[in-house]
């Protein structure tokens, strides 16, 4: 073995510990809703000069009337930590994609397809034209609304039909779009 070898091992172990640290904290600090009516629970979002969602079962399903339940470590942060780590790889390569930057949107389908689909919808926001020629901020001014990022790929989910109903719903946000 050689020292190189030996610092690159230690380096990955380094860097996968941060990353998990870090989408544990991001996933919990998601949980909480920031604003009223903020729909998106648990979620995480990487700016970038191009974005890709991203779908993985973080948590189990919920019991009691609540969407999600407990952390999924294997099934779900697992399949979470790899998207993160293929994006930081991906972005620390100058040679693979130069002067352009991955961003993800990744959101938590808590195992469940009704909720998984409910999520996807976030995907379409960009999509969507809204009209705010009517609204009005209480100081007289024109409002600040921030567009959702465009979403030109999606990661996931877990289960296949989950993986159909999102695409069927994508595929026809797509074909509204281009006509």
């Amino acid at each position: 073995m050689t020292l190189r070898g030996g610092f690159e091992r230690a380096w990955i172990g380094c860097c996968r510990w941060v990353l998990l640290l870090a989408c544990y904290f991001l996933i919990t600090l998601a949980a909480k809703p920031k604003m009223p009516g903020h729909t998106h629970l648990n979620s995480i979002r990487i700016d970038g000069d191009i974005s890709l969602g991203g779908l993985f079962p973080v948590h189990a399903r919920g019991n009691d009337g609540k969407a999600c339940g407990e952390l999924k470590k294997e099934k779900g942060i697992h399949r979470l930590e790899a998207m993160l780590f293929a994006l930081d790889r991906i972005n620390n390569d100058n040679e693979l994609l130069p002067n352009i930057t991955l961003g993800a949107r990744i959101l938590d389908t808590c195992s469940r397809d009704t909720h998984a689909l409910e999520q996807s919808l976030t995907f379409v926001q960009a999509l969507i034209e809204k009209d705010s020629t009517d609204v009005k901020c209480l100081s007289g001014g024109p409002p600040i609304i921030t567009k959702p990022e465009r979403v030109v790929g999606v990661i996931g989910a877990s289960a296949s039909s989950v993986s159909i109903m999102v695409a069927n719903i994508l595929r026809l946000f797509k074909e509204l779009k281009s006509q």
